[in-house]
Formats: C-alpha cells, structure tokens, sequence
C-alpha cells in the first residue's frame, strides 16, 4: 500500500490530510507528523494576545480527528530527511519509511538575526504560534498594570504582515476598552516601504486606507525600518530611504512590543541537499513537486516564493490560507495521477485571500494572482470584516473537528464578500 507521509499539522497540514483521504481513498495509508500534539489555528492568535481567545478555543488534539478519516498521527519532531532511503528520522529515534513526502512544516522563527529579539531570551513578544500569543499575553497583562510606550511591526525580511496590522488595531481597541488608550503611545515600525505594501506590492488602495485606519487610531508609523538591536525597554531602528540610504536613527522606549520575525526553514527540511534555496524554503515546481526528489512535495509557508519585488529593507512574499489550499488540491491531484500512470498535471494558482480584524472593524483583500500585474485587485473595509473574520475561525476548527475537504476559502469566504467562483479556480484542471 502506497505510503504518504506529511510533515506538519498545521493550516495545511491537517487540511490537506483530509483532501488527500477523499481524493485517494482507501488505498493509501497516510500519516501526518508534527512535532505539538495538536491542531491550533493561528489566525486566532493575535486575539490569544489580548485575551479575547485562550488555548482551548482555538486548539484540540490532532490524532482524534485525523483518526476518523483512518490517519495515522506521530507527535515527534522529525530530525533528518533522508530522499534517498525514502525515510525520515525523529527526535525519539524511529524512523518513517515513505512513497510520497509532503512537507507543510512551517518556517523557522529567525528571532536570532536581530539580537534581543524574540520572546524566549529577547524583549520582543510574537503571535505566531500559541505559545508565543500566550506568553504575550502574560506582558499585555504587566501594560496593563504599568501603562506606557508600545512598539507593533515587523523585522526585517519578514514576510507576514497582516498579524502585525491586527495585533497593533486589536491590541489599540482593548487598551480603549480598558481606559488606558491614552496612556499608551503606539508606534507601528515595519520593514515594508510603505504602510499597506504587506509583502505584495500594495493591494489596491491598501495604503491609503491603512495609513488612515492608523492616523485614526492616533498610532505613529516607521517604514523602511531595519530594527538593527533590542534592548530591555529599548529599540533600535535605522530607518531608510527608497535607495536604501540611512536617513535617521531611532532609540524608541517601549513597554510593550510584538515584532514578527522573518521566516526560513526548518532545520531538518532546510539540511537536504538541493532541496531548498539559501533560506531553508523548498524549491517546487508548477506542480509544488522538488524538481529534484519527484516524490517530495511540498505546501504552505515553508515554499520557496520569491519577492514581489525588491525594497530598500527585505521583505519577503506571504503565503495566505487560500494560497495554501490552492497549493494542497494541486498536491493531491498529482499524488493520484502519479499513483495512476499519469503525468502530474494539476497547478496552484497562488491568489491572495486575507481577513484582517481590526478589533472592533476589519479590512479584507483579494490578489489575482498574488504577484502583479493582477486580473484581480480588491480591498475593502468595515465592521462586516471583523465579524467574518470570527466566522472564519469559527468555521474552519469545525472543519478541521469534522475532516472536511471542501474547499473552504472559495465556498465560504469568497461568498462571504460577495465574489462568484472566480475563474481561476485553484481545483485542478
């Protein structure tokens, strides 16, 4: 029996799982391995910061759910690749043996190439796993105790700004519920060129509608921001012009700060010989097939994507959960045709789908394709946002509890904002 193993249960991970029982059936036996022994929903984390979410409404163990599609589920880290023995070594010893390899891991959280940086050891918070929403959690409680400076954003070579944005107008809403607004100056400093560019060169008027979403929140901004240190209490900024010429340095006091870090890969996926660039992200075909090890495949964050374009501080181009589906249909449409003498056929196509809560409004964004010039472009604003946005959390995690495949973000979220099935549909052809 044809063996596939999937490295990650996260967004992808789990979801692609479920496609891939209902597209291969009972023939298969599949097995998903991921270092937590459960399924948590990032998207939620920004709130998990605040408080607005805990643990247990935004995460359950994986092995249950997987289990009733007859998915078998190892809660070990995997510590080596091995393409030419077909095998993968975990952190207890055992060893895997695989037909297929599907790796959807994630990236690496590079706290490290900004010293002081990071929430274990550093003096930043993050809100990219539960984890670390939890631990900033812990110091949004010691703000609320000791009132005063705040620092939201990104670091340089980041590629995930959308969290970055709903945590700093989240985290501005509670402070105004709590009656602290005032007492908290915010500055949001990122490594984007301008407000609103997201990793994707701007999404229609993206930039003129965030910058006035932050003016109206009285929260101060730096762009073209290469945070070059951290300090307790203190950061380091060298901010740029658009030739990448040091303008002005910056020593900002904060009491509070969430800085996302930029991504790489793993260490594992990142150590396997012409498997991925310079970074650790894998190298996909069309297909999201290695070029080459053809049985390895690949979907989610951890892909080699280049950047939309070149800006003064690096940046990096997002990967969106309507990307990841896209990406994970294609996977299992050319695992099968594999499996059935064909040629894989099957293409992603890499659009951009984002619900961004700004606590008590939102805004939402549609690239097609991600990368421009684009057929599609579209942004808008308003409260109708925030509450889809619970939706699609809500939603989703019965999904994942329930081990649907259907494509969620064209049948749920594209009719929430009112598209038709858009033509370039990320089924396979």
């Amino acid at each position: 029996m044809t063996h596939i193993v999937i490295i990650g249960a996260g967004l992808g991970g789990m979801a692609g799982a479920y496609e891939l029982r209902d597209t291969l059936g009972k023939e298969a036996r599949i097995t998903v391995i991921n270092e937590r022994d459960s399924y948590q929903f990032v998207p939620s984390n920004p709130w998990i910061g605040v408080g607005w979410r805990k643990r247990p409404d935004t995460s359950f163990p994986a092995a249950p759910y997987l289990a009733k599609k007859k998915i078998d589920f190892i809660a070990q880290r995997v510590d080596r690749i091995d393409p030419a023995a077909n095998r993968v070594q975990l952190a207890d010893g055992q060893t895997v043996d695989y037909d297929y390899l599907v790796i959807a891991t994630g990236p690496k959280l590079s706290f490290d190439e900004v010293p002081g940086a990071g929430p274990h050891g550093g003096h930043t918070q993050s809100v990219c796993t539960l984890d670390h929403a939890e631990t900033s959690y812990a110091d949004y409680q010691k703000l609320l105790q000791n009132p005063g400076p705040v620092i939201v954003g990104a670091m340089p070579g980041a590629s995930c700004f959308g969290p970055a944005y709903e945590y700093a107008f989240i985290l501005e809403t509670a402070l105004r519920r709590a009656k602290l607004r005032d007492r908290v100056p915010m500055t949001y400093v990122s490594s984007e060129p301008y407000i609103g560019h997201l990793g994707l060169g701007g999404v229609g008027d993206s930039k003129s509608m965030l910058e006035s979403e932050l003016r109206n929140r009285h929260i101060k901004w730096i762009t073209n921001a290469k945070v070059t240190k951290v300090e307790a209490g203190k950061m380091f900024v060298d901010e740029v012009n658009d030739q990448g010429v040091l303008v002005k340095q910056h020593e900002l006091p904060f009491v509070h700060s969430m800085m996302l870090p930029a991504f790489k890969g793993v260490e594992a996926v990142a150590a396997v010989e012409g498997l991925c660039n310079p970074r650790g992200f894998v190298l996909v075909d069309k297909h999201q097939r290695s070029p080459k090890y053809p049985n390895i495949y690949s979907a989610g964050v951890c892909v080699a994507i280049p950047p939309v374009e070149q800006t003064p501080v690096p940046t990096g181009t997002p990967k969106t959960g309507y990307m990841i589906e896209s990406m994970w249909t294609a996977i299992c449409h050319n695992i099968q045709a594999d499996l059935t003498g064909g040629e894989p056929e099957a293409v992603g196509t890499w659009n951009a789908l984002c619900l961004a809560d700004m606590g008590d409004t939102g805004a939402a964004f549609l690239a097609v394709p991600q990368i421009p010039p684009r057929n599609v472009t579209w942004f808008a604003k308003g409260k109708w946002v925030h509450w889809a946005k619970i939706g699609f959390e809500k939603y989703f995690i019965y999904k994942m509890k329930n081990g649907s495949s259907e494509p969620f973000y064209e049948k749920y979220i594209l009719k929430m904002i009112g598209m038709n099935r858009l033509k370039e549909s990320p089924k396979a052809e």
